[in-house]
């Protein structure tokens, strides 16, 4: 186990000696520093949980001069030392962020209880950090949130393909994370620092796909006053994301087709050949196999995109995955607008007993409109009612959350710790495996194995 790290900054060098070999008797690892100069060079390469500072410091031996010091040990906890049982000056040091107060001759008791509770907020608080780390939205593969056994499968096959140039066919539901998976394919490619370059097919007309697509030169057509480049030559060197692509015209799919076999095409009204070299990505909530058989979409070009089809689950399919976004939105939230939100965990339940027909991006935008009635706080059933008047509390919520205000923090914690259980059961107790299972590092959970004391 990591032993937490103190520095003692006093000038005696007798009680430096004698409180450093008392406080590591008491396992923590202690470095002194017998002046404030001292102190500021530790710091900067001590990583100290707790630091144990006496009030009265060469060269000036002035508490003023040294309360003001506090600053430059960068928020960790101070416990200010005097030889001066002075309430006043108790007072002043509190007042301007000192954790405690003792005063000299010290018993080590009352020291060994201030200590244990500075350094328990600490890691407190570092463990919260690491908890709102690890479920904020992450990058990479990581991505599409969640820990259910479909999200992880969507990470694994998008962590494998991502380096090659497959295309790539991303089907599901709307509101899914298609257009997520896509950005992220292209992010962990090795055309990453090129163009991502998305068309939504069914939102720009037919008659303006193809200019909008392939360009067109001066005087191709009425208003057509100089070149203008296409969607295709924007993404030279980069990835082009065809997003619903069941609703492209037909005539489209035909001139598609060749670009993708021979990787050249002609701007509108141009007699000049373009080459390009582009990664194409496509999505779809249309079953494009159907739409084969009725005639409105080419077989060929079917089989041309298909590449590796990447399946996206509805959200009422991995319900297990919504106390996660949850998180991962509200952590948004707060970058951009809201502090120190909260859910309570009948609001959780809530979000949880919802069939959300539009999957993520409904649950994303409820969340929102909840968050901008109540700033700052902690969400409640109440709140919720406000923009949904018809929510009841339920007796399955009622029986689920007896007594407790469990906030968001703690319920994601309590279901990684039944994920990693689950794991390591299936796995038999190896490590390597239930990492696999779980989408993350060996590393990773191990460090979360010893966070909470698996």
């Amino acid at each position: 186990m990591t032993q937490n790290k103190i520095l003692l900054v006093d000038d005696e060098p007798a009680f430096r000696e004698l409180a450093s070999r008392w406080l590591a008797n008491q396992d923590y690892h202690v470095k002194t520093a017998g002046s404030l100069e001292e102190a500021r060079k530790i710091i900067a390469t001590f990583d100290a949980d707790l630091v144990l500072l006496d009030l009265s410091m060469p060269p000036h031996f002035d508490p003023q001069v040294t309360l003001g010091s506090m600053a430059d040990f960068d928020g960790r906890p101070v416990i200010i030392i005097t030889g001066h049982a002075d309430r006043d000056l108790a007072l002043k040091a509190v007042a301007l962020g000192a954790w405690d107060f003792i005063a000299k001759p010290i018993d080590p008791e009352m020291l060994a209880v201030v200590v244990r509770r500075a350094i328990a907020k600490t890691t407190l608080e570092r463990e919260l950090n690491q908890l709102k780390q690890s479920t904020k939205p992450p990058e990479g593969a990581a991505a599409y949130i969640g820990h259910s056994t479909s999200s992880q499968k969507v990470r694994a096959l998008v962590e494998r393909i991502a380096p090659t140039d497959v295309r790539v066919l991303v089907t599901g539901p709307s509101g899914t994370g298609k257009e997520v998976i896509s950005k992220t394919l292209h992010d962990l490619s090795h055309r990453a620092a090129k163009p991502f370059v998305s068309v939504h097919c069914g939102a720009i007309p037919a008659d303006l796909l193809e200019s909008e697509l392939f360009g067109y030169v001066k005087g191709a057509f009425t208003g057509a006053e100089k070149d203008k480049a296409g969607l295709l030559s924007l993404a030279d060197g980069g990835t082009l994301f065809l997003d619903e692509i069941g609703e492209m015209p037909l005539a489209m799919q035909v001139k598609l087709l060749r670009v993708l076999q021979e990787g050249t095409f002609f701007p509108v009204g141009g007699r000049e050949q373009k080459h390009i070299d582009i990664r194409v990505i496509s999505a779809t909530n249309a079953d494009l196999l159907e739409k084969v058989r009725a005639g409105s979409f080419r077989e060929d070009l079917y089989y041309r995109i298909k590449g590796v089809n990447i399946e996206t689950q509805s959200l009422a399919e991995r319900l297990e995955d919504v106390p996660v976004l949850l998180q991962a939105f509200l952590s948004r939230l707060q970058n951009q607008q809201v502090k120190n939100l909260q859910l309570s965990a009948e609001a959780v339940q809530w979000f949880r007993d919802q069939s959300w027909p539009g999957n993520v991006r409904e649950l994303k935008n409820a969340l929102e409109s909840v968050a901008s009635i109540c700033p700052q706080g902690q969400i409640t059933l109440d709140d919720i009612q406000l923009l949904y008047p018809n929510v009841q509390r339920t007796n399955q919520t009622q029986n689920r959350y007896p007594d407790t205000e469990e906030t968001l923090d703690e319920q994601v914690k309590a279901l990684e710790i039944r994920l990693i259980h689950h794991a390591l059961e299936k796995s038999q107790g190896n490590r390597t495996q239930a990492a696999k299972q779980l989408g993350i590092s060996r590393q990773g959970l191990i460090k979360k194995i010893e966070r909470y004391g698996l």
